[in-house]
């Protein structure tokens, strides 16, 4: 089975390199398309989260296909890095490969376990590599079966239970940070997704006031009239608003520093005396760690929030056993599926020159015995498709059986069958997939 994950997550690299091969969303289609056109390379995804960079792919060749990826990874668009990225990536081959995109759907591979973000995540990385066509017929059923596990897990398991997001963290390592967020002001940057769910916790907790700043206006008013909470401003206003707040949540998808050493340092000339706790949970970084260097400033990345979240994931954890019984049966499907590819051309082939036959046999009877009623046509034509089904079935049948448990007997069958009834494969003979 040549297919194969290769990546770099929270597990193998710090932010600051995940940053560094982090795809913007509007060259996605691009990096897919390049990636596509490497010769040993047959089908590609590629997801993107702020906890992981992955390629999934279909390859003719282990060997070439694996290390034509990983020149990807380390060429495209990036440039020198000053590192070896191998020692930061990870490679897993056929099963393995199947196996972590099923504990990644299902969120048992997040930096918070059974994180809900992942699954639209996924669903995202799929629908971009659909529409760049770099999917074929077997990453496209291994993402839609992977989909299905992580939904399956969620509905029959406590995974996704005990509500916690990176959104949610950052407010928590706020909480903890001040003692209380009643009475506090605090500037969320960026209006997507983390930023709404940190708008509505902030709420909750109480907080005083609530400013949102984003590139867009109408997207922080927007988020402000949704949340029925929280005032926006725009980017050039950042300073103003940073010089009043006492924590600041940063979450934008920009590709470069949104809060920069001369704008805090700014802000900060304007409340010397104050301090301010800065949560960057964005990938690449919103914040400037250089901002660390002015007093009273502190900040924390979304590497630093881990300990922040593991006391939260107890009742998760308990769910593991259960998630790893519904990964395996998964598992084990698109395995059988994926084994039986061979049988489909043979089936298929075999199928359409028995019901032409049928067709063709029913047609001169029923020319040839015009006073049958519609009735007595339906009762005939009701038994030659019994007869084709009955004699094709237990053939079909053998055949799936032994893709799923002997390939190499089941291809050799299947070649059998080619001879024996001239099949006339348009796509030639028998061979692997």
């Amino acid at each position: 089975m040549p297919i194969t994950c290769i990546g770099l997550s929270h597990h193998t690299a710090p932010v600051e390199v995940r940053e560094r091969h982090a795809f913007p969303a509007s060259r996605m289609a691009e990096a897919l398309v390049a990636l596509r056109d490497y010769e040993a390379v047959r089908e590609a995804a590629m997801l993107q989260t702020c906890g992981r960079l992955e390629i999934y792919a279909e390859l003719d060749d282990y060997e070439r296909g694996v290390a034509q990826v990983k020149s990807f990874l380390a060429n495209f668009r990036h440039g020198t890095t000053g590192y070896d990225i191998e020692s930061y990536l990870y490679t897993r081959l056929g099963h393995e490969a199947v196996e972590h995109l099923f504990r990644v759907c299902t969120g048992l591979d997040s930096m918070l376990i059974g994180e809900a973000e992942i699954l639209g995540q996924v669903k995202d990385a799929y629908v971009a590599a659909s529409r760049a066509k770099s999917l074929g017929r077997t990453l496209h059923h291994l993402f839609r079966e992977a989909l299905a596990a992580g939904k399956t897990a969620r509905a029959q398991t406590r995974i996704g239970g005990e509500s916690v997001s990176m959104a949610t963290a950052a407010v928590e390592a706020a909480r903890a940070r001040l003692g209380t967020l009643e009475g506090a002001s605090i500037l969320v940057v960026g209006a997507g997704k983390m930023g709404r769910t940190a708008v509505k916790r902030l709420r909750q907790e109480g907080a005083r006031r609530v400013i949102v700043a984003n590139r867009t206006i109408a997207r922080s008013r927007g988020l402000v009239a949704d949340a029925g909470f929280g005032e926006a401003v725009e980017l050039p206003e950042l300073v103003e608003a940073l010089a009043t707040a006492d924590v600041v949540v940063a979450s934008t998808g920009a590709s470069s520093f949104v809060l920069d050493e001369e704008r805090v340092r700014a802000a900060m000339a304007r409340r010397p005396d104050r301090p301010l706790f800065i949560v960057d949970i964005a990938v690449p970084r919103d914040v400037d760690p250089a901002v660390t260097a002015i007093e009273n400033v502190a900040l924390v990345d979304i590497d630093g929030l881990k300990s922040v979240v593991n006391e939260r994931l107890d009742l998760r954890r308990e769910a593991i056993p259960q998630v790893e019984e519904i990964i395996a049966e998964y598992v084990q499907r698109f395995e059988n599926w994926y084994r039986a590819r061979v049988a489909v051309p043979v089936i298929a082939r075999l199928t359409q020159k028995a019901e032409a036959i049928r067709a063709g046999e029913l047609e001169r009877l029923l020319a040839r015995c015009p006073d049958l009623d519609e009735r007595e046509r339906m009762l005939v034509t009701g038994m030659t498709l019994t007869i084709v089904s009955k004699l094709l079935h237990s053939a079909i049948l053998k055949i799936r059986e032994k893709a799923t448990s002997d390939r190499a007997e089941a291809l050799s069958s299947a070649r059998l069958l080619e001879d024996l009834f001239e099949l006339d494969l348009l796509d030639g003979p028998v061979s692997s997939p």
